[in-house]
């Protein structure tokens, strides 16, 4: 199908708020497995193997729980360029086989990077052993579904109009959500002293 569009969602469902990308996939899963045109992919902690599926992808959004130096369950949506940047200024070490950076840069020397890509961002609170998101993030899932999901219907009508807005970002920031019950929430958090 053309305009196929990929959703990734990425992170540890083990360290507490770092899987509210994989837990969004899951919503979307749950809400939207019928589309066609909608890839949904649970990313987990990164993987070489990501690259061909990012490739193949006419569109890319990426979820994944993101340092935006806002409150916990804040959500922002970076586009095209501004996701780019935005990786690339907030290079952060990792545990994992390889970074979302590096994915990106596969695709971009395949010449299969895609035009319309999008990273979407959920502050978290608590990245530490827990199996559910803190109740900020929690809140935020949904919020970032949503959005996931207007970006999809937005550049399937672009598809139609031309050529993407390469580097065209929303700009929007949205504070933590309101509770939606959607997920268990991690009620006795400790905060580690540093």
């Amino acid at each position: 199908m053309k305009n196929k569009t990929l959703v990734l969602g990425i992170g540890n469902t083990l360290l507490g708020d770092e899987g509210a990308g994989v837990y969004a996939v899951r919503v979307l899963q749950e809400r939207h497995a019928d589309r066609a045109d909608v890839e949904l992919l649970d990313g987990g902690t990164l993987s070489f193997t990501l690259a061909g599926p990012i490739e193949d992808a006419d569109n890319l959004i990426v979820i994944d729980a993101t340092q935006l130096q806002g409150a916990p369950g804040t959500v922002r949506v970076f586009e095209g360029e501004d996701m780019d940047r935005f990786l690339d200024g907030h290079r952060k070490s990792s545990v994992h086989e390889v970074s979302l950076l590096d994915l990106l840069t596969i695709a971009r020397l395949a010449e299969a990077l895609p035009a319309r890509r999008a990273l979407i961002g959920i502050q978290p609170e608590f990245l530490d052993w827990s199996d559910v998101p803190t109740g900020d993030v929690a809140r935020a899932i949904p919020v970032a579904c949503d959005m996931a999901m207007e970006l999809i219907e937005r550049w399937r009508h672009e598809q139609g109009a031309g050529a993407p807005r390469s580097g065209d970002a929303t700009g929007r920031e949205l504070p933590p959500a309101a509770d939606s019950g959607e997920f268990p929430i991690a009620t006795n958090v400790r905060r580690r002293r540093g």
